[in-house]
């Protein structure tokens, strides 16, 4: 990557000459202005307001504009002539936890490459040492002919540096919050949670530009001279007035996004359910196992009673009638079976 700037960390006395390396970059697509009939290329040129004519760069200075309009020249002399004892040095002034940083205050983050065989030492000693007090360092630096302010951090092996706004560069917020008082309730409030439990987290890897990439299948289907097929338009939903209905609503969107709609939340219910209906069924099989033991020939009638509410109990009272004179003819042929009162007494 290429170096923006170079300069050297100054951490008490010690001096690590460094390079500065852009740390992020702009994906986003950019367009140029075109005549419209012919496709001609737009451009901008430098006219001077006083003579109509066109100035080249090397003519082009800088003036401050007062609030009459008055332009007051600048040079470069001017400006060199400052004192910006950070103009080629990164001046740590403190070390804090970074939690004391305020992210509206972040801005453009760099890369510190340690510049040569001699920086390597002094560049891993002030990495390990905010590794292991879990700081940042706060400094000052001159980038662009102004001095900014930044913080040290450590990414992976790099230290990496965020420039940051001034504190009074920071608006307050005010007018901004709701001038109405609004009452929150508890129901409201875990149906908020219920919802950002349900979205969970996300892996910031997997995140991408849609958008972007809709605009890049488009310039190649122009190239190629193919149509775009227009996407289809979503039809918007009805306004839900109802906060508990749209947090409701929310929660049940993002659970069928998870896949776990409704039915499988009733689902995860019935083992439950099973297990009542489990337990019950060993107490009636008891009871009957108990019911058989101490009268066997009253067994059958009362799961007749139960069972059978037919008009068909006259057929019932004649087949116990049967089988009542036939248990007793049998037991007269065959006398083996008279040792079963033994049997029971035994």
């Amino acid at each position: 990557m290429r170096s923006i700037w170079n300069g050297a960390i100054s951490f008490g006395l010690v001096s690590i000459p460094i390079k500065l390396v852009n740390a992020t970059e702009n994906r986003s697509i950019s367009f140029r202005q075109i005549h419209t009939e012919d496709g001609g290329r737009i451009r901008y040129r430098k006219v001077c307001e006083l003579d109509g004519e066109e100035v080249a760069t090397d003519e082009i200075g800088k003036a401050y504009e007062e609030a009459d309009g008055t332009m007051i020249p600048i040079t470069d002399e001017d400006l060199a002539s400052l004192p910006l004892p950070t103009a080629k040095t990164i001046e740590i002034v403190a070390f804090v936890p970074a939690s004391q940083i305020d992210p509206l205050q972040i801005d453009t983050a760099y890369y510190l490459s340690a510049n040569g065989v001699p920086a390597a030492k002094p560049y891993t000693l002030l990495r390990e040492a905010l590794k292991r007090s879990e700081r940042v360092a706060i400094a000052k630096f001159a980038l662009r002919g102004r001095e900014r302010l930044g913080m040290l951090r450590v990414v992976e092996d790099v230290i990496a540096m965020h420039g940051l706004l001034w504190p009074d560069e920071i608006r307050r917020p005010e007018g901004v919050a709701p001038d109405t008082s609004v009452t929150v309730r508890d129901a409201e409030l875990d149906l908020a949670d219920a919802l950002m439990d349900t979205l969970g987290e996300v892996d910031i890897e997997t995140l991408h530009d849609d958008y972007r990439t809709a605009v890049e299948e488009m310039i190649a289907a122009k190239a190629e001279g193919t149509e775009v097929a227009a996407p289809q338009e979503e039809k918007p939903g009805g306004q839900v007035i109802d906060l508990m209905a749209a947090l409701e609503n929310s929660v049940r969107a993002a659970r069928e996004a998870r896949g776990e709609d409704e039915a499988e939340a009733s689902v995860h219910e019935l083992p439950g359910r099973k297990k009542t209906s489990a337990r019950a069924a060993p107490k009636e099989s008891g009871a009957k196992k108990s019911t058989a033991a101490r009268s066997p020939a009253k067994k059958a009638a009362p799961a007749r009673k139960s069972t059978s509410k037919s008009a068909a109990s006259g057929k019932e009272a004649e087949k116990r009638t049967t089988a009542k004179s036939t248990a007793k003819s049998t037991a007269k042929k065959t006398p083996a079976k008279k040792a079963q009162p033994r049997k029971r007494a035994s």
